[in-house]
């Protein structure tokens, strides 16, 4: 039993190794903040959790509750920091709108805007 649980933490802290790896490449060579947003949200989050996983299979169960703690603390956060984030590209003008198949926040700011400047 104990070389299975071995086994699969090897593979969980392997394969989160390798995600996080790939999020670096992805940052480097992504062209604009949008597309480094998917790497940093999707790709980091998943190497995080299975690292998390990895680890908390090989340490006693106390340690194991402060890593399911970091873990939803990971799925907490990083979506609304991406989301800030992107909306300051965009409001910023870092974002290749050509690039987008479909702009929302475009047609959202501008009935902010107009909704403002009515009397």
């Amino acid at each position: 039993m104990r070389i299975l649980l071995d086994t699969v933490s090897a593979v969980c802290l392997l394969t989160g190794a390798v995600f996080c790896v790939l999020t670096a490449v992805g940052l480097l060579r992504f062209p604009d903040p949008i597309c480094r947003l998917h790497a940093a949200a999707k790709a980091q989050t998943l190497g995080v959790l299975l690292v998390l996983v990895g680890t908390a299979l090989q340490v006693r169960v106390g340690y194991a509750v402060t890593l399911v703690l970091v873990a939803l603390f990971q799925i907490a956060t990083v979506p609304v920091v991406g989301q800030i984030v992107g909306r300051t590209a965009y409001r910023t003008g870092a974002v290749h709108r050509e690039g987008l198949v479909t702009d929302e926040l475009e047609e959202r700011l501008t009935a902010d805007e107009n909704a403002r400047d009515a009397p």
